[in-house]
């Protein structure tokens, strides 16, 4: 092989470890809203039952 390949190879393993280093943010960042979200609307429901309970 030639350097240019070795070098494209090399290139191409960067970007691939980049860009799924950005996909494992990315997820992380939607579990994080979607479990705040959860929490908030399971506060508001229990807050309305105890509430219908009094």
């Amino acid at each position: 092989m030639t350097d240019t390949s070795n070098a494209n190879k090399e290139r191409n393993r960067e970007i691939a470890l980049n860009e799924e280093a950005k996909q494992v943010t990315g997820s992380a960042r939607i579990s994080i809203w979607a479990v705040a979200v959860a929490a908030i609307i399971g506060g508001i429901l229990f807050t309305l039952g105890w509430l219908s309970l009094r």
